[in-house]
């Protein structure tokens, strides 16, 4: 079900992107630390809660993705992968994840739902590369992985450029919503890739 399970086939498409990167000279820890900059940006228009600020943020999301695309490839083509890449790639998307949330929540101050959407989106994280530590292979399977949820944060964005005020029985904004299902699935989802680890480790 998880977007991230396409990501060979993605990187397929993205042939052309990773020749014209090389062409011009970019590197892989470039590329990692310009995929966090459309986050911090994309973080910044959900914070002003304007539809111009979501549909730019979410243009900005679509491109953090990507770009978290081509840094791998990149470096795979460049023959230059290496543990520090790989290191400092999981951390800037750790901080691209807390800051997009972040941004959301500030947007539409509701800063409770921010926590317990940050915190699921950390653990769903986690568990994934904690069952890669102990010999098991990265983890991206779960009802919601990380391609998931940036799909999910660009579409939700865009309905809440086009939707204003409190809708559904909850009388939260698209926002809001977003932020409880992040909240209560990505505590789901880390607790099944757990509960899937555990089984193979038994």
């Amino acid at each position: 079900m998880t977007l991230d399970r396409l990501r060979p086939l993605a990187e397929l498409v993205l042939d052309p992107m990773v020749a014209a990167a090389d062409r011009i000279g970019l590197t892989p820890d470039g590329i990692s630390v310009l995929a966090f900059g459309f986050a911090v940006a994309a973080a910044v228009g959900f914070s002003l809660a304007t539809p111009v600020g979501y549909v730019v943020g979410a243009l900005c999301v679509l491109a953090n993705g990507w770009l978290d695309l081509l840094d791998g490839a990149l470096a795979r083509t460049q023959n230059v992968d290496s543990r520090g890449g790989d290191l400092l790639d999981h951390v800037l998307d750790r901080y691209a994840d807390i800051v997009l949330v972040v941004g959301l929540a500030a947007g539409v101050a509701r800063y409770d739902l921010g926590l317990l959407a940050v915190t699921g989106v950390l653990m769903t994280s986690y568990l994934g590369t904690q069952i890669q530590a102990v010999g098991l292979g990265r983890e991206y399977g779960g009802l919601v992985g990380r391609a998931d949820r940036l799909a999910l944060i660009g579409l939700g964005a865009v309905v809440a450029a086009v939707v204003g005020g409190p809708i559904g029985p909850l009388s939260l904004s698209v926002v809001g919503y977003l932020l409880a299902f992040f909240a209560v699935i990505g505590h789901f989802t880390a607790l099944q890739r757990f509960w899937g680890a555990w089984s193979d480790l038994s």
